[in-house]
């Protein structure tokens, strides 16, 4: 096999263009390196005659004009395998842990092709989170893609990894956390915490962290897809694959299409936009290997939820948690918006009549609740008719019920973390809006596990 030589003639930012010697051009997203700096790492974007505009994996100071360049002939491949569970690494597969290097001979392509559509499979199987707010308002099923969608500060990454708590300690699984664009603090946080709730043994994390480079963070995403396709289709395992923060994910192409100077389309934003998206999401289904469910971190650009990236992403989510600003100023945690939050699972067929009866009773209570609030005030709850103050009493306790500490805040809050079954939860709830705990004070729900546990049935 030939090697294709080139010369680097331009580095503009984080892309690079390089002049092909011989008339065989390397292939798109192949990779180029320098024999003389093995760490130099270019991807093949676009070619036209006899040269060819690369993405800059590595850093982009040591290149050079001048600088010689060879196709390895493949694209970016990063280690898979159990040997990587319990390690952290960045998008090349290097430890980032401090415990050397990871010891494994199987290596996959972070780009695969979306599995054939009669290998995929539906799943109708609850998976419990333990969050009684989830449980009961937004459930979800394995297999389904699941999003936490908010602004800065309401809660996202805190309820990512208290869920990824919850099933992994339960779940006889394997999880991948992708984090991309994210603080580099986070990544660190969460893997201590992790360490110290004895759940990193089971648990892959690949960072590609606000510090790197657009490139990176755009294909970190990527690796991490690679890593859960593994488990599920070559380990036949159940995976649970964690993404913060997906719209990180399009800002760094939208970064990169800036760069290129290609045509933004609504609002700047890249317009191969929904392409990006698709090509990662449609990775991410349960095949008849095992399932994949996917639980990915939103993040809102000033708190508007019909900014096109965030409407982009939530098109292909099954469940959408939005998380409420007003809900977390008022010290309602976790501060899910039961309004504008929704679940496909959400019906008779997934959830079994008592559990969807009692969900649409709470709906309809939380709808009036929502109206005499603005009444409430201005003239206060005293002047509100019997039966109303009555209605806005239960609402207000299933608000304050809904709300659970969790064992990843235990050190901040000093209140201990706890599990809820959902079958507890339906029926705590069934026994607010029976009217049998009227005259309990409002305050004594807040920050409970299930009712039997606080004492108050």
């Amino acid at each position: 096999m030939n090697v294709i030589k080139g010369i680097v003639v331009q580095v503009q930012s984080q892309i690079a263009h390089v002049a092909i010697e011989s008339s065989d051009l390397p292939g798109l997203g192949e990779i180029l390196s320098c024999p003389q700096s093995p760490d130099v790492k270019l991807e093949v974007y676009s070619q036209s005659l006899n040269e060819i505009l690369c993405l800059i994996l590595s850093d982009p100071a040591s290149l050079y004009r001048g600088m010689i360049v060879q196709s390895l002939r493949t694209d970016l491949k990063i280690p898979v395998g159990l040997q990587t569970l319990g390690r952290a690494i960045n998008l090349f597969g290097d430890a980032q842990d401090g415990k050397g290097r990871i010891n494994t001979k199987t290596f996959s392509s972070i780009y695969s092709r979306t599995p054939p559509i009669n290998t995929i499979k539906n799943s109708f199987e609850l998976l419990p989170s333990g969050i009684k707010a989830i449980d009961f308002l937004v459930p979800f099923t394995k297999g389904a893609k699941i999003g936490f969608i908010g602004g800065a500060g309401v809660g996202k990454t805190i309820l990512m990894t208290e869920l990824l708590h919850n099933i992994t300690i339960r779940y006889q699984g394997v999880s991948v956390f992708a984090g991309v664009g994210e603080r580099i603090r986070e990544g660190q946080e969460l893997y201590q915490r992790m360490e110290e709730l004895k759940v990193l043994k089971g648990v892959v994390l690949i960072l590609g962290q606000m510090n790197e480079n657009a490139v990176v963070r755009l294909r970190v995403a990527q690796a991490g897809a690679t890593l859960a396709e593994y488990f599920r289709d070559s380990e036949k395992k159940d995976v649970l694959f964690f993404i913060d923060n997906m719209f990180r994910f399009i800002q760094a192409g939208s970064e990169l299409a800036t760069i290129i100077g290609t045509l933004p389309s609504e609002q700047g934003y890249q317009a191969t936009l929904h392409r990006e998206i698709s090509t990662l999401e449609d990775r991410l289904v349960s095949t008849v290997n095992g399932s994949l469910t996917s639980i990915q971190t939103v993040y809102v650009p000033a708190d508007e939820l019909s900014d096109p990236g965030v409407s982009a992403i939530m098109s292909f989510l099954d469940v959408s948690i939005v998380l409420s600003r007003s809900n977390a100023s008022l010290g309602i945690y976790p501060p899910i918006d039961p309004f504008l939050s929704q679940s496909s699972a959400a019906s008779k067929n997934y959830l079994g009549t008592e559990h969807y009866e009692a969900l649409i009773q709470v709906r309809q209570l939380l709808e009036h609740y929502k109206k005499i609030s603005h009444i409430v005030a201005i003239i206060g709850e005293s002047e509100l008719a019997a039966e109303d103050q009555i209605l806005y009493g239960r609402a207000k306790k299933i608000i304050n019920y809904l709300t659970q500490p969790f064992f990843v805040t235990e050190a901040q809050t000093g209140r201990k973390g706890v599990y809820v079954q959902r079958e507890d939860t339906i029926k705590d709830i069934k026994l607010i809006l029976s009217g049998r705990l009227d005259n309990i004070n409002t305050q004594k729900f807040l920050y409970i596990g299930s009712l039997r546990d606080a004492r108050l049935a």
